[in-house]
């Protein structure tokens, strides 16, 4: 699809965006499901670079006191391994709600903008088919960041590694693009949630708030990853994937994980 292709599209969805406010409202009368059971990684599973899907690499991913931990105790130096825990299924239209807090110190040679940060990461390519070096999935980031203890720093921005996506009707082609979330100093939990309508319409919420709001994410065709990852017939949007929870070389738990899908 080319881009005055794109804007035409996303003009008919504007058209429906106020109905998909109160779809999503309506979907949230249905069970939420914890994907994160408190006790052990059942139905999950980690990819990190440099290593085979379904390595764990230093018990990076592991949990303890009910708690889903990101912990780098088994590191002398983080060594650019970028990790992502990766959930079961291919999900289209869903609810994700998790509770995260940063903790401790950034591991030994971790990036400098890889300080509290951390990331759900939605519509996720295959992660079995990931190549082996591979640091990111192709996928759309929910950023979640961490303040330094002064400053301005917000979360649930958008990153896009391999992606693009709509806003306004605008293609956005720049990396990362920040919401107008506040900053979350310290250890404090904070809750974040993605509200996922396959290519229509993806929103981001912190403590109950919309902070970023987006549509129509497709393939970067200028991402040599993702180039591999068009289909035959050229369609570059994205409507479905796997969703996962990032390991960037920060210390960061999440005391719960749950999902609602949606019927659309």
């Amino acid at each position: 699809m080319n881009f005055s292709g794109i804007l035409g599209v996303t003009l008919g969805l504007n058209l429906v965006a106020t109905s998909l406010a109160g779809a999503a409202d309506a979907g949230k009368s249905g069970e939420w499901i914890q994907i994160f059971n408190g006790k052990n990684l059942d139905g999950w599973t980690p990819k990190f670079t440099g290593f085979s899907y379904g390595t764990n690499l230093a018990n990076t991913f592991r949990v303890e006191d009910g708690v889903l931990k990101v912990s780098y105790s088994g590191y002398t130096n983080f060594g650019g391994h970028f990790g992502h825990l990766f959930w079961k299924e291919r999900l289209t239209n869903y609810v994700l709600r998790i509770e995260y807090r940063f903790t401790g110190k950034q591991s030994p040679g971790g990036p400098g903008w890889a300080f509290r940060n951390s990331g759900m990461m939605l519509h996720c390519e295959d992660p079995a088919t990931m190549e082996l070096n591979q640091e990111f999935p192709t996928s759309l980031e929910a950023q979640l960041l961490g303040g330094s203890g002064e400053g301005n720093r917000s979360t649930m921005n958008l990153c896009t590694p391999g992606t693009d996506v709509v806003m306004d009707g605008k293609l956005i082609r720049q990396h990362c693009t920040d919401s107008k979330s506040k900053t979350y100093h310290g250890d404090q939990w904070v809750t974040a949630e993605v509200e996922v309508h396959g290519s229509k319409l993806i929103r981001h919420k912190v403590e109950g708030a919309t902070v970023l709001e987006y549509n129509l994410p497709q393939l970067d065709d200028r991402d040599t990853r993702a180039r591999k990852l068009i289909p035959a017939d050229g369609n570059k949007i994205i409507s479905s994937g796997y969703l996962s929870l990032q390991a960037e070389s920060h210390p960061v738990e999440f005391r719960k994980v749950e999902l609602m899908k949606l019927a659309e």
